[in-house]
């Protein structure tokens, strides 16, 4: 299938990220979003990213021509008109079901349907529509424009051109592919929730403070970023809800620590809302 006409479900972090991936990419995108506010805020965003990204000579194309390829609305409708529809509303699964059932019911037969989930199930999300071969996982990663990696995930009916159509998506979009079949956590999120939840228990036991968890991580593993900056980037009580959904399925090894569970509580969730593990100034 040639994709040429892209929409984005949900204009908050990963959904403005990935709706600047699809215009720099030169697709047709339209960003919907039930919050006016919060469309205002992604449609700056995009429009500095992408300033910034020919500033640095990262990227080639024209500003005004990308925008006005853009189209920001409030209206759900017009999204569901699109080749491919890419869901990024919040990680919550009733949310994403009753999203994947309202566009299944607008959008045409063939246009293919993605989920930017980091680690929920896909089955579940499909059950709720009448295409599961028309059915992906296209787990985008934060900050978008900056990260080159796209993890596939299939179910056990997502077809073999609704793939090969993602990874020609992804390459127009400058990016680089994994497959993965459906599974908790998938590739990244399953390790990642490992390591991060590991971090946590050694700076509970005082085996090292933050900042050196972080330092011997970056340079001794060659991580670009340490556990708790990843975690303050991400959200905690966005990663301590993938933590509490492996430990559903997944088995005790991923029982959320102690400390991430007391920061979740205090209300540090990380850089949005200036205090995490570090403490960060609020814009």
């Amino acid at each position: 299938m040639d994709v040429k006409t892209i929409a984005v479900i949900g204009a908050g972090t990963m959904g403005r990220g990935i709706a600047y991936a699809a215009v720099a990419g030169g697709f047709r995108t339209v960003l919907t979003d039930v919050s006016e506010g919060i469309l205002a805020k992604a449609e700056s965003y995009i429009r500095e990213t992408l300033q910034g990204a020919k500033e640095r000579g990262r990227w080639s194309g024209d500003v005004e021509r990308a925008m006005a390829a853009l189209t920001l609305t409030p209206r759900f409708e017009e999204a569901a008109a699109a080749d491919l529809v890419i869901e990024a509303v919040p990680e919550d699964v009733k949310l994403k079901i009753e999203t994947f059932g309202r566009l299944d019911k607008l959008a045409r037969p063939e246009t293919i349907l993605a989920t930017n989930t980091s680690s929920l199930g896909l089955s579940e999300m499909s059950a709720a529509i009448r295409r599961p071969g028309r059915f992906v996982g296209m787990h985008f990663f934060n900050p978008v424009p900056k990260m080159k990696l796209i993890e596939l995930v299939h179910a056990a009916e997502t077809s073999e051109d609704t793939l090969q159509t993602a990874e020609a998506v992804a390459r127009q979009m400058g990016k680089e592919t994994v497959r993965v079949k459906e599974s908790p956590g998938f590739a990244t999120s399953r390790i990642n929730a490992l390591i991060g939840n590991e971090a946590f228990r050694m700076l509970e036991e005082g085996i090292a403070t933050a900042e050196d968890i972080d330092k011997a991580v970056k340079l001794g593993l060659n991580h670009p970023m340490g556990p708790f900056e990843m975690v303050d980037l991400v959200g905690l009580d966005v990663r301590l809800a993938i933590l509490e959904y492996l430990h559903q399925t997944l088995g005790e090894r991923f029982k959320p620590s102690r400390l991430q569970r007391e920061l979740v509580a205090q209300g540090r969730l990380g850089r949005k809302t200036g205090r995490g593990v570090y403490e960060y100034e609020k814009k």
